[in-house]
């Protein structure tokens, strides 16, 4: 039994808590959009091709906002393909998954999914093979009021009012040689400012997200960042993070440490971003958007090999991931962390939302099921509003390869303080019980209102066959007296408790 105390304070927070971190992201990749989001010979279609068996699962799931069109995809994209008549728009080649792209679904669609699933979007342009005048004509088509060519055409294609598209990203993974387009920080950092300058001028009110490192390892991270910022700070909001991680065969106590290796990531990109903001005295603060983000169970040679062995098809199945147990938990502290840090942290796109790396995934002509990494996403999107608290660990600890203090017990605590409630969210990263002790200073307690763990004894256990195999339970095992909650954890388990505060 490992045994953990954590201090608490409502006097003491780390911010309020932006609801866009509950975001998610639809690619033009394999299945995502095709036989995932969209069948219309599908049997739950509605009027638009649109599966509503999925929409339902987004909309439990809680997801906010999701962006759009692209990832890779996005910087050999013509938005302009995707409008107008269905029959009329060109066959092309995607270069980023060598697929064939029907651009049956564009711009239109999307927005009317995005209506129909009740979330926000996030749009991304094409800087890779495109620039300021593709970004200008497609904001103008989704953002400016009729009485302008592109606003006119949007129209003309039945959509009267403009979209409003509050949030867009410059491009995609800009500094990643992989990417159609790639560019040197100093290349970027001109066409990024240049682009976002223009659209600001166009439409003052927009948010404008510029390309981070792609990940953390990038031989490139932290240098990227500060030239890219030095020629972007003033027309930026955001800059975005990208981060996914596998590696299950070092074992689980190495694998879900890297969360900690994301927190390092975060602070070291806000420590950059602040360093800029007085070298250039610039006044706002730029927070971030991590806009790329998730467990990875296939080794890059694996999706590259899915990818070559079918070129150019339609709708191909590439890099459709099964998720354990194991990789819920991890996937878990990840989202926590965004909660961890929410003063700086606004936007989080969870990649991808069907089919590959996803929480949902779809049979085509069939059923649609979610895997264990769905639960956390779903209980953290419905419970975790309001102000997230500044806590003190003090309790078992582990040391692997890459950290030498690893906390057994994850955690984050959130106060919401309209309804008076304390809602802390557990991950238990060892394979035996913990006593978990959580003292409030300043409140007291009243009741437990829930407690519900996501576990199961084989932490390889996976949804695929039988799709409830692993699912959330409620359990009997947290109690409150007066400033304190006690939970015992389940072994490798995710836990939620809620406590009602007199």
């Amino acid at each position: 039994m490992r045994h953990v105390t954590i201090k608490a304070d409502t006097a003491f927070t780390k911010g309020r808590i932006d609801d866009r971190i509950y975001g998610s992201f639809v690619e033009h990749m394999g299945r995502v959009v095709y036989t995932g989001i969209y069948e219309p010979s599908h049997k739950t279609a509605d009027e638009n091709g649109f599966r509503s068996d999925v929409l339902q699962k987004v909309r439990q799931m809680g997801v906010t906002a999701v962006r759009y069109p692209g990832g890779n995809f996005v910087s050999n994209y013509d938005w302009r393909d995707g409008i107008g008549p269905v029959e009329k728009r060109p066959r092309k080649r995607d270069l980023a998954w060598k697929s064939i792209e029907t651009n049956e679904v564009g711009l239109d669609e999307f927005m009317k999914w995005a209506d129909a699933a009740e979330v926000a979007p996030i749009y991304a342009v094409n800087l890779g093979t495109k620039g300021i005048e593709e970004a200008l004509a497609v904001l103008e088509y989704c953002n400016m009021e009729t009485g302008t060519y592109y606003s006119d055409l949007r129209a003309a294609n039945g959509h009267e009012k403009p979209y409003g598209i509050r949030t867009w990203c410059l491009g995609n993974e800009m500094d990643g040689d992989w990417q159609i387009g790639h560019k040197t920080a100093e290349e970027y950092g001109r066409i990024a400012y240049e682009t976002g300058k223009a659209m600001k001028i166009l439409d003052p009110s927009i948010e404008l997200v510029a390309c981070g490192s792609s990940m953390s390892t990038n031989s490139t991270f932290g240098d990227w960042e500060q030239t890219v910022l030095e020629h972007c700070y003033p027309c930026l909001d955001y800059i975005s993070l990208h981060q996914y991680y596998g590696g299950q065969e070092k074992g689980t106590a190495e694998f879900l440490a890297q969360s900690l290796d994301m927190e390092r990531y975060i602070e070291t990109v806000l420590n950059i971003c602040d360093y800029v903001r007085v070298k250039k005295k610039m006044s706002h603060k730029i927070n971030i958007c991590f806009d790329e983000w998730g467990v990875w169970s296939m080794s890059d040679v694996q999706v590259q090999k899915s990818v070559e062995d079918a070129p150019w098809q339609t709708e191909p199945a590439i890099s459709e991931q099964i998720y354990t147990m194991e990789d819920a938990l991890l996937f878990a502290s990840m989202l926590m962390n965004f909660i961890k840090r929410a003063d700086r942290v606004k936007i989080a796109c969870q990649s991808l939302l069907t089919n590959i790396s996803s929480c949902i995934m779809t049979e085509k002509d069939g059923g649609v099921w979610v895997q264990p990494v769905y639960y956390p996403f779903a209980l953290m999107a419905q419970y975790a509003h309001g102000v997230t608290l500044d806590t003190r660990y003090m309790g078992d600890i582990y040391a692997c390869s890459t950290f030498e203090t690893v906390p057994c017990v994850d955690h984050v605590l959130v106060y919401d303080d309209q309804k008076r409630e304390v809602t802390a969210f557990f991950v238990n990263r060892m394979e035996e019980s913990a006593e978990v002790t959580v003292s409030l200073q300043g409140m007291e307690t009243e009741a437990v209102l829930k407690s519900i763990a996501l576990f199961h004894e084989d932490k390889k256990a996976t949804n695929q066959k039988e799709h409830d195999c692993v699912t959330p339970v409620e359990l009997e095992n947290a109690s409150c007296s007066g400033n304190e909650i006690s939970v015992e954890l389940v072994p490798l388990s995710f836990q939620m408790v809620q406590i009602r505060l007199k």
